[in-house]
């Protein structure tokens, strides 16, 4: 019951629910010892023949790497090629190089210096890490040439605005009343020239 407390995905976890309901409904636990669980858990989740099962696998496409990394995929390679028990160096070279990325897998073969034979498994998986971790690191490198450019924010602070938004439209002056006429001198009327200036000029704009 402790080990079936960490199945929790897939069909472990429908499997372990399973077991936990039949108990529900007859009060029994399915599973009375160590030996026993290791006899069902076998039964459903061990493929009855692993060894067909790989062979088929590996004369398929479905074990490609596609977009995983080297690492990833030698994994899952090498295991298969153990279940499946190739131990064919020319076999195992092959395999391997149908798997691959067509880039990487060029890269190798067209090496100029060095370049593995076609009977030395081993030597193709050292490459083909390699020339992957290669490609990483660049693309890391390519990625911090690429600084996001992002336009200026619009700033919202009152000083941005124009300044004749704060600029008070003129004031109209208030009525001056009307001074008494001076008597008129003999002479004629002389020119009242600040008047004049008052008259003509506009009042003053006045802005914080």
């Amino acid at each position: 019951m402790w080990t079936l407390a960490f199945f929790k995905d897939g069909r472990a976890a429908k499997w372990s629910e399973n077991l936990f309901h039949q108990e529900a409904d007859t009060s029994i636990f399915p599973i009375q010892s160590w030996a026993h669980f290791k006899q069902q858990f076998q039964s459903q989740f061990f493929l009855i023949n692993a060894e067909a099962d790989a062979i088929n696998t590996l004369e398929g496409s479905s074990y490609y790497q596609g977009h995983r990394t080297v690492d990833d995929y030698l994994d899952t390679f090498l295991t298969l090629v153990s279940d499946a028990g190739y131990t064919d160096p020319r076999t195992l070279v092959v395999k391997f190089r149908q798997g691959l990325k067509t880039s990487i897998q060029s890269q190798i073969a067209t090496m100029p210096f060095r370049r593995p034979t076609d009977t030395d498994p081993e030597a193709w998986y050292a490459a083909a890490q390699r020339i992957d971790q290669a490609r990483l690191t660049n693309e890391a490198f390519q990625s911090t040439l690429r600084l996001p450019t992002t336009a200026p924010a619009r700033s919202t602070l009152p000083w941005s605005a124009p300044l004749s938004t704060f600029c008070l439209p003129p004031s109209t002056p208030p009525p001056i009343p009307p001074r008494p006429a001076p008597p008129v001198p003999s002479g004629g009327i002389p020119m009242d020239v600040d008047a004049v200036w008052k008259a003509c000029s506009l009042p003053p704009r006045g802005c914080y």
